[in-house]
């Protein structure tokens, strides 16, 4: 009798082979530091548009090259999506202050959040790719132009979800300013704890103790410690809440209307592609669309670039100086207005930890 080895329910005989890979693409991130424009003075500070239409399609004369995503080289595949790495980083929650528990947990859940957005938009832009090259191999010249444009739309999606995995990024930052202070008031909160403890504990074993008038004046030290500190926390707490969220929800506009812009174009193309069906021995007439497939490219470049991020103001009052404090109270006229939420107003939460108990964690 034979035997074989059994790998997840089927034998070796009659496995199964592995899953699809997808492939690598590298000629479709391009850098992004030098190649931005500024963005206008309403966008949020720390908030960085994209996703506008390359260098490359900027040629309207050279067809399937300088409008195409396929590559004269060949041969290109995407970066998989990297699995979550699990080490001592992934015990840090453990050791965080309670006071900051919670508040790290979802700032970690964030950070996987914005690595499937990154891998989402590699994923797409590799299928672009593919959508290009099968087009290009039907040998329909309808079909090659039009997957092709299809493609460079595609492409974009990818890269504007990219670009939103780095917009939240910067909220998450935010995000991490109120966790640092947490972490910084959960001393105080023990101190005073602590202290109150020792009181009660010596109030029933030794109700005459002389040590009991040096904890309770250290106990009114850290209540008045305390008292600020908890304010401080409050005070940022509401600031950077405010900013971060106001933040993110900028970057989800950015992304939604970017998204319609090249959805609706991508539309247009389309509409250029014959579908009449032909019986046996016909012929299709010879495709002459390339123009219009150019010119539908160069609309949605246009419109991009023309995009501009038109939201209501968040408004805030939150004037706080380097301690987290009300700053020195200003002359407010009725025609003055409130500052509106952004990303470099107010107090870094690291100013306000003392050395001896700051706390650095990096998610």
């Amino acid at each position: 009798m034979t035997s074989s080895l059994v790998f997840g329910g089927y034998s070796s005989r009659d496995r199964p082979p592995p899953p699809y890979s997808s492939h690598k693409s590298s000629i479709f991130l391009p850098r992004r530091a030098t190649s931005n424009p500024a963005p206008p003075a309403d966008y949020p500070s720390g908030y960085t548009p994209g996703g506008f239409f390359a260098a490359k399609y900027a040629n309207p004369v050279k067809r399937n090259r300088s409008l195409s995503l396929r590559s004269k080289k060949g041969g290109q595949t995407s970066t998989e999506a990297q699995p979550r790495k699990f080490g001592f980083s992934s015990m840090r929650a453990s050791t965080q202050p309670e006071l900051s528990k919670k508040l790290y947990r979802l700032i970690k859940s964030e950070n996987h959040v914005i690595n499937n957005h990154t891998n989402a938009g590699r994923e797409q832009i590799s299928i672009a790719s593919q959508l290009s090259d099968w087009g290009l191999a039907t040998n329909d010249d309808a079909i090659s132009d039009i997957s092709d444009k299809i493609g460079v739309m595609l492409s974009e999606l990818g890269e504007l979800e990219i670009t939103y995995a780095q917009n939240l990024e910067d909220f998450r930052a935010v995000l991490k300013s109120i966790r640092n202070v947490e972490a910084s008031v959960q001393p105080s909160r023990d101190k005073r704890n602590k202290i109150t403890d020792e009181i009660q504990r010596l109030k029933y074993k030794e109700p005459q103790s002389p040590k009991l008038v040096q904890l309770e004046q250290e106990l009114v030290r850290a209540e008045a410690e305390n008292l600020v500190a908890e304010a401080q926390l409050s005070n940022v707490t509401r600031q950077k809440l405010k900013e971060a969220y106001a933040q993110h929800f900028a970057s989800v506009v950015e992304r939604s209307q970017k998204q319609e812009i090249l959805a609706k174009h991508s539309r247009r193309l389309l509409s250029l592609l014959d579908d009449t069906p032909v019986v046996p021995g016909d012929t299709r007439p010879t495709y002459d669309r390339e123009r219009d497939a150019r010119q539908i490219l160069a609309d949605a470049e246009d419109d991009l670039r023309s995009w501009t991020l038109e939201l209501e103001e968040v408004p805030t009052n939150a004037m706080l100086d380097a301690g987290a404090m009300p700053a020195a109270p200003s002359v407010h006229t009725a025609a003055s207005t409130s500052p509106v939420i952004n990303g470099t107003g107010g107090v870094n939460g690291e100013h306000l930890e003392p050395e001896a108990n700051k706390q650095e964690v990096e998610v």
